[in-house]
């Protein structure tokens, strides 16, 4: 056994969850005394979740960097932190020793410090998938600031919200980035975003593409020049600043059903606990091995199972900057076969991409070092389970069906890889520490097998959200007050005869696109920006790539000239306010939609209609305007 914590056996697993259920501050309070800490918490657990008031190890002092980086100097000091496969396959790979990892996470420390950096500071991330970003995200843990990265895909608009948002002073970003055949202009970008941030007092540029870029005095350096500055000083460590359990490690900003986006705020000494025991727990993961999440670090994904979960195991983390489809798509068997990957954790949506591009890509590559797969972000299809256990995991290797959240911070249902059973399509069973539910609309518990209502879980686990950043009440409307005493989910879920959950998608006004979640309301609020348009909806519809697509019906009022270069300039609107991922893959112009008497949107009968499902679009006598529904009905665009 490869970590005191590690589950061996199913029966392992039953008693660990029974454990975890009926004593919590039993069961973490055993698993976070193998974790280094400055002073031991006061009390492992104060919750509830009417406030909602959560507080793990509470009094407990640590820093996250010191479980990730210091504690591993001695015994593994030389052996691979992170590997990075960059975006060109010709361009030589970079390999990060624990101890090279932590000389350059203290390095970049003394730059913060020196720009005026400190505890608490919000310091926002705009970078590609380089290991400058892993090294800028530690350096903010080190320092006690609070890091908030945007996913380099989004808009100059969503990153000024997001600056506004958190207050963040200080930016941390790259001339541009490589993805596939794209050069991304992330310091332009960042410029726009800024016209609106005044308040911000620092960006720190590092040099990735070389594209030319403003540099304004006072406020822009070079990461490379504030380098050289601490390399005059002779590279003095950085001692790590002592953080207690519940201070703010992070903010990651997910959509909601609002459109505004919402600030998840992760604490310190829980959401260690959390990802590190997952990560090892779920993965069965042992010492070398490679592992390889292809998430980008701008998504949780990447935070806890890049960053934080390998590393704080002490494991060997691979990054890579490209895409899965450049320059071919053979490229992940590529990076399997050269780097020896033995664990590869992928989103459905690049499965599906793939398979569309048969099996030749896969000829002719070594993928005999595997021994894990994983799924995460959406749901998986029955059609790409198989082809992901048959072509990539020739049948030997299980398939880790991942269900979780920005909000949960690591795995909350999932097998645990050949320790518990599989099912295909199902993430089976939940994690020792999380107790999950199902209720109908009224929040009464669903019992029984073969059941389905809406997913709910009973009580905290280590890394549950605390709060959404400067708006707790947002956070308690959003995940605590649909059913009181619950955290709900907003997913809906099934479970069959063995107790295993096959989570079946969202039941509020949120799409899982590609296993990004995107607001209905945040896409309804960028189409409504573009001049001509009077009114949206939106609603998602099955995508055989994609998992759920954008449909979007709009009243336009705007001359009615060429309707696909409008539906262009709409689509080009959602890109400039939001980012692409959020681009409509289906626009529909309508005359009027499905409301009732009181001005709400019927989305469920719009939802129908665009998936087809004409049949059982309900009663629609009640409506406004009944005769809409026919009308967009006709207009129906194929798929």
């Amino acid at each position: 056994m490869s970590y005191p914590y590690q589950i061996n056996s199913f029966d392992d697993y039953k008693t660990a969850w029974a454990k975890s259920i009926e004593d919590p501050e039993g069961f973490w309070g055993e698993i976070a005394g193998h974790f280094l800490w400055r002073k031991k918490w006061d009390k492992v657990l104060d919750w509830n979740f009417k406030e909602p008031r959560i507080r793990w190890f509470a009094g407990g002092k640590l820093n996250i960097t010191e479980n990730c980086l210091d504690r591993h100097l001695e015994k593994l000091g030389s052996e691979p932190a992170i590997i990075w496969e960059p975006n060109n396959p010709e361009e030589h790979h970079r390999i990060l020793t624990y101890k090279q990892l932590y000389f350059k996470v203290n390095q970049f420390a003394n730059v913060l410090h020196n720009n005026g950096v400190k505890k608490g500071d919000r310091v926002c991330i705009y970078m590609g998938m380089i290991p400058e970003l892993a090294i800028a995200v530690l350096a903010c843990a080190r320092v006690g600031a609070i890091h908030s990265v945007i996913f380099g895909g989004f808009s100059a608009q969503s990153i000024a919200d997001r600056l506004q948002d958190a207050k963040a002073e200080f930016i941390i970003t790259c001339d541009g980035a490589f993805r596939g055949a794209k050069d991304i202009p992330l310091k332009n970008v960042i410029d726009d975003a800024l016209i609106a941030c005044p308040f911000v007092k620092r960006t720190i540029v590092f040099t990735r593409t070389r594209t030319p870029v403003s540099m304004i005095k006072g406020r822009d350096v070079w990461w490379e020049d504030e380098i050289h500055k601490v390399e005059t000083l002779g590279n003095p460590d950085f001692p790590a600043v002592e953080m207690d359990a519940e201070d703010t490690l992070f903010i990651l900003y997910t959509s909601g059903s609002t459109g505004k986006p919402k600030g998840v705020v992760h604490t310190c000494g829980g959401y260690m606990v959390f990802t590190n025991y997952t990560f090892v727990n779920t993965f069965q993961y042992q010492p070398e091995e490679v592992h390889f999440c292809t998430a980008d670090i701008g998504w949780i994904t990447g935070h806890s199972y890049i960053l934080y979960g390998p590393l704080g195991a002490g494991g060997t983390s691979l990054m890579f900057e490209g895409i899965p489809t450049w320059p071919d798509a053979g490229r992940f068997w590529d990076i399997v076969d050269k780097y020896r990957v033995n664990i590869l954790y992928t989103a459905p949506t690049a499965i599906r991409s793939l398979m569309g591009f048969g099996l030749g890509p896969l000829q002719g590559k070594d993928l005999s070092s595997l021994r894990i797969l994983g799924t995460v972000g959406e749901p998986i299809n029955e059609e790409a389970w198989h082809w992901y256990d048959e072509h990539v995991g020739k049948r030997r290797c299980p398939i880790v069906d991942t269900w979780w959240q920005t909000e949960t911070g690591g795995i909350m249902i999932s097998n645990m890889a050949g320790i518990t059973p599989s099912k295909a399509t199902y993430a089976t069973l939940p994690m020792p520490g999380v107790e999950p539910l199902l209720v109908d609309e009224n929040g009464k518990e669903i019992e029984g097998d073969n059941v389905s209502g809406n997913l709910c879980i009973r009580s905290p686990w280590p890394g549950i959200i605390r709060t959404t950043y400067g708006d707790h009440e947002r956070c308690r409307t959003n995940y605590f007050s649909a059913y009181p005493e619950l955290y709900f989910t907003g997913d809906g879920a099934l479970r069959d005869e063995n107790g295993f959950y096959r989570i079946t998608g969202r039941v509020d006004d949120v799409l899982n696109v590609s296993g990004h979640r995107i607001g209905t309301a945040e896409v309804e609020n960028a189409i409504n920006m573009h001049a001509g348009v009077v009114e949206s909806a939106v609603v998602g519809y099955p995508h055989e790539i994609k998992g759920q697509g954008i449909y979007a019906y709009v009243i336009y009022s705007g001359t009615h000239g060429d309707e696909a270069l409008i539906r262009q300039d709409i689509t080009h609107t959602v890109s400039r306010i939001i980012g692409p991922i959020a681009k409509p893959d289906k626009i529909q112009f309508v005359t009027g939609l499905p409301k009732t008497r009181s001005g709400k949107i019927m989305r469920r009968i719009l939802r129908k209609i665009a998936e087809g499902d004409t049949e059982h679009l309900g009663d629609i006598s009640t409506l406004l305007d009944p005769d809409v529904v026919e009308q967009i009905n006709r207009g129906r665009l194929s798929h």
